[in-house]
């Protein structure tokens, strides 16, 4: 298929796709103690509200990533948007009137994951379908920028909509998605595939292929994804604990606060998104020097209590995420061909999801074991990853630009199955 040049209403809908996600976990982040006070249930008990959505998302990652490269990706977006704001629907109502309604606001988030796992990740491999080259990398900007706009207004959005009641923010859910979904369908244009797409042996088998061949740095860019929003939920699920219980901030303030560290890394997002074009080792120094910035700013949170230092150091490692973010969705983006490019991002969607999923748990097991161990250890996995990604992470050698923006095609072109 041949490239298109991005136009604002088609940006603007695939954009609408992550910005559409993120709500569905950062928007409940502000009213998290509130329903453990109001259902009377305890800390892990609400935090199973952000990691159960997570994980139902990154099970279903890769069999909807799979369809998508079968059928279409708009065939996978649109019915998993429709489930997703079903979800919350189904969640607000339990909340509301349902006699047992923790058990039902869980299944309601259960089906809201489910429904997430056909939406960015199939926007991503989506946006590679689309575009190519410069335009491909800052389409994926713009969209992951989306992705980080969405966590700053979510926390805002949440702590305004629990002023009319606590478990409002799950009504809202529908009434974003009607928005997306009437985007996604008038202006995204996809071709009709040519081809049959491969039986599903053949497709398993060309996917160990390209593992085998491009696993160690693949698997590495993941991780690299992974930490990065595993990292940022956690300091938000903490975050939001210590604003309410140590400074008595609540309702929009707290989520104005909350929205702080995560206007930097959607700015920097925007601009990383907007500058890499397709120069790989540009992305992979960003890489590296955004988890060196997240490694430095958590070592030294240990040593600030007061609010305003500690966002003040805080914002650094919103800053490296926002640099390492864009050039992991470039690097894995044009990793494939078209033919398995949905798995592909979907299972880089799937560790990102199990990321968001573990962060708010195991913080809370940390703040309640120590402070200084949290900010040190989590330090040491960033550090960890860096040095992952100076080791393991592959760039082509500078030359031809058509070799780079061939990346994707080049090696499935190779991998190819008779």
């Amino acid at each position: 298929m041949s490239a298109q040049k991005p136009t604002g209403l088609s940006i603007t809908a695939i954009s609408s796709i992550p910005l559409i996600l993120v709500l569905g976990n950062s928007m409940l982040i502000p009213i998290l103690p509130k329903m453990k006070s109001e259902l009377n249930i305890s800390q892990f008990q609400v935090s199973l509200v952000i990691t159960v959505f997570s994980i139902a998302a990154a099970v279903s990652i890769p069999i909807l990533g799979y369809l998508s490269d079968r059928f279409s990706r708009k065939a996978i977006i649109i019915p998993a948007l429709i489930l997703y704001g079903s979800g919350g629907l189904l969640a607000g109502m339990a909340a509301a009137w349902f006699a047992k309604a923790y058990f039902w606001i869980i299944a309601g988030r259960v089906l809201q994951g489910i429904g997430a796992a056909g939406t960015a990740p199939i926007a991503m491999a989506l946006t590679g379908d689309l575009f190519k080259g410069g335009d491909q990398s800052k389409v994926l900007g713009l969209v992951e920028a989306s992705n980080g706009f969405g966590k700053v207004i979510s926390p805002i959005i949440g702590s305004l909509l629990a002023l009319l009641f606590w478990y409002a923010a799950f009504f809202a859910f529908p009434a974003f998605v009607i928005v997306s979904v009437l985007l996604t369908l008038f202006f995204v244009k996809e071709k009709k595939k040519k081809e049959e797409p491969p039986t599903l042996k053949k497709y398993v088998k060309g996917l160990f292929t390209v593992f085998k061949h491009e696993g160690r740095w693949l698997f590495t860019a993941y991780l690299a994804g992974s930490t990065c929003l595993f990292t940022l939920f956690g300091i938000l699920f903490y975050l939001s604990d210590v604003l309410e219980k140590q400074y008595n901030i609540d309702g929009v303030m707290k989520g104005l606060v909350l929205a702080i560290p995560l206007l930097f890394m959607t700015t920097t997002s925007y601009i990383t998104g907007a500058k890499i074009k397709k120069n790989q080792y540009l992305m992979k120094t960003l890489i590296v020097i955004g988890l060196l910035l997240m490694t430095s700013s958590f070592a030294t949170l240990v040593f600030f209590q007061k609010l305003v230092p500690f966002i003040s150091v805080l914002v650094f490692s919103s800053i490296g995420t926002g640099l390492v973010l864009p050039c992991i969705n470039s690097f894995i983006t044009g990793s494939v061909g078209k033919e398995k490019r949905g798995f592909v991002t979907s299972l880089y969607g799937s560790v990102r999801f199990l990321g968001v999923a573990i962060g708010p748990p195991i913080y809370g097991f940390l703040m309640g074991w120590s402070r200084a161990g949290m900010f040190l250890s989590t330090a040491g996995l960033t550090l960890f990853v860096a040095l992952l990604s100076v080791l393991l992470i592959h760039v082509k050698k500078e030359g031809s630009e058509g070799k780079e923006a061939k990346l994707g095609d080049t090696l499935f072109s190779k991998l190819q199955l008779k």
